[in-house]
């Protein structure tokens, strides 16, 4: 969707292609149930991707769901947009029973839905990162390995 695509734009950055978390989706299909756009009076405010990939260890892959990016348009941010975002996402995740879910980003900002770091030490992704900064979303029962690559799932269910 061009409106999407120019507020990603605008959000982070016309260069944004080049990060490390589109690395992670190359060649997958963003996962429709679980991407969503907030619009006011047909204007896009603010738009959510999720996306197929996987850890991959000497056991296997497990699958996961790359949460990103999330953005709001930078004259909008702070109205709760990204919030209301997140929550629709998750709600959507936990009603298919999704994979666990993986991010990007600040632990002290994601940290109030679920996201933590401790669970990713020991991943390694294809380009630059910050290793605090890489999130997952695990619920009751999920495991994954402490160690291992993350990299796409060549399959656009969740």
């Amino acid at each position: 969707m061009p409106a999407v695509e120019a507020l990603l734009d605008r959000a982070f950055g016309a260069d944004r292609h080049g990060r490390t978390a589109y690395l992670l989706r190359h060649g997958t299909t963003a996962i429709p149930g679980l991407c969503f756009v907030a619009e006011r009076q047909g204007e896009v405010l603010g738009s959510l991707q999720c996306w197929p990939v996987e850890v991959r260890d000497d056991q296997g892959a497990s699958p996961l769901v790359l949460l990103g990016p999330v953005g709001v348009e930078p004259s909008h941010q702070g109205e709760g947009i990204g919030k209301a975002l997140m929550r629709a996402a998750l709600d959507a995740a936990d009603r298919i029973d999704a994979p666990p879910l993986l991010l990007i980003g600040d632990e002290p900002y994601y940290g109030r839905f679920g996201f933590h770091a401790a669970p990713t030490q020991g991943w390694d992704l294809p380009g630059p990162f910050e290793r605090h900064r890489l999130l997952v979303r695990m619920r009751a029962g999920d495991r994954l390995p402490r160690t291992g690559s993350v990299g796409p799932r060549q399959t656009a269910t969740a």
